[in-house]
């Protein structure tokens, strides 16, 4: 199948010479549709997407802004689509931030993203440090070869489905008085039939969050399944996590931020990807706003857990809601077709035809 490249033209010509040939060399000898305005966007149902980005040294692209104004408007113009984002700047700020925007965008969209999506090129090119060490060559070699991989593994992954999927849930909230926890109790009875699902709770301070352990130490205690600070995460989440063919993360929204409890459940998770990558796992979200601000979550767990974390996310992956009271998400006008609607994508994403 051919890769349709969504690369919109930058406001200075200067902007996009670095891309332009990182481009080249990682699409060379593959079949490319190149669309380069929001107008040109019909017709991509099914299709293989590369967004690339060149921002500049002011992290904005008056045409990319066309274009996501676009994708927000026309929720299923790219259903059943997968994709994956290059994004290149000029300056050391805005590429990670505007590659979640448009990340969350594609994905509402109906675009599901492969696990480490994006190839974030900064200014100095100082994020390829690493990998050009682990190469053995210079950042801009590290980053051309970036390039290629996610050209080449747009082309050849899938996402594998099971007979009986085992869901992952975890949470940090109160069943009792939690909207976050009632829309997942009516989106789980929709699933028991045909999956197996686990429930993890993570209060009262059951979880410490990740200390910075050196890489060595880090990676001496990943590889053996567990953590240094051991407790919960190496007893109960690791192995849940293992098991899992895919997370549902339970997100109140309290101050436009992933709970601490989620967010130290990332930041240890570390330990684990040092063992293994997730590309075979999914992350869906359900995230209840008491006023506002359920895409400012939305956006942190794609770029936690799908690009860093390396989680497939597959389209429409987060039901966000706006609900503060007790017991008003499920009053919600029309809630109970959108329950329906996310539970059968997870079932679709999930389950095999058989």
């Amino acid at each position: 199948m051919p890769i349709t490249l969504i690369h919109p033209t930058p406001d200075c010509g200067w902007a996009g010479q670095r891309l332009d040939g990182i481009l080249n060399q990682a699409l060379a000898g593959r079949e490319v549709r190149i669309l380069r305005s929001a107008g040109e966007l019909d017709s991509l149902h099914g299709q293989k997407i590369l967004l690339a980005l060149p921002l500049g040294d002011t992290g904005v692209n008056l045409e990319y802004q066309r274009i996501l104004a676009r994708l927000r408007k026309e929720p299923g113009l790219l259903s059943g689509c997968v994709g994956g984002l290059i994004v290149d700047g000029a300056s050391e700020l805005y590429t990670k931030s505007t590659a979640a925007e448009g990340a969350l965008a594609l994905n509402q969209a109906g675009c599901a993203l492969l696990g480490r999506p994006l190839v974030e090129a900064t200014g100095s090119l100082a994020n390829f440090t690493v990998q050009a060490g682990n190469l053995g060559c210079g950042l801009m070699e590290a980053y051309r070869a970036a390039a290629a991989g996610l050209a080449q593994r747009l082309e050849s992954e899938s996402f594998p489905r099971r007979n009986r999927p085992n869901i992952l849930a975890l949470h940090a909230s109160s069943h009792h008085t939690s909207n976050t926890m009632a829309l997942w109790g009516r989106v789980r009875e929709r699933l028991e039939d045909r999956c197996s699902i686990q429930e993890i709770g993570l209060r009262n301070g059951t979880l410490s969050d990740c200390s910075g352990c050196p890489y060595t130490m880090c990676l001496h205690f990943g590889e053996r399944g567990g953590c240094f600070y051991g407790g919960l995460m190496s007893e109960e989440v690791y192995p849940a996590v293992r098991e899992a063919d895919a997370l549902v993360l339970l997100c109140p929204n309290y101050n436009d931020a992933l709970s601490a409890n989620l967010t130290a459940f990332i930041n240890r998770l570390t330990a684990l990807f040092r063992q293994t990558r997730f590309y075979n796992k999914a992350v869906f979200a359900i995230i209840v706003s008491g006023y506002s601000g359920g895409d400012i979550l939305a956006r942190q767990v794609v770029a936690a857990m799908n690009m860093n974390k390396s989680f497939y996310l597959p389209q429409n992956f987060a039901l966000m809601e706006t609900a503060n009271s007790p017991g008003q998400a499920l009053a919600l006008p029309g809630i109970q077709t959108r329950l329906e609607a996310f539970a059968q994508n997870i079932r679709d994403t999930l389950l095999s035809q058989a």
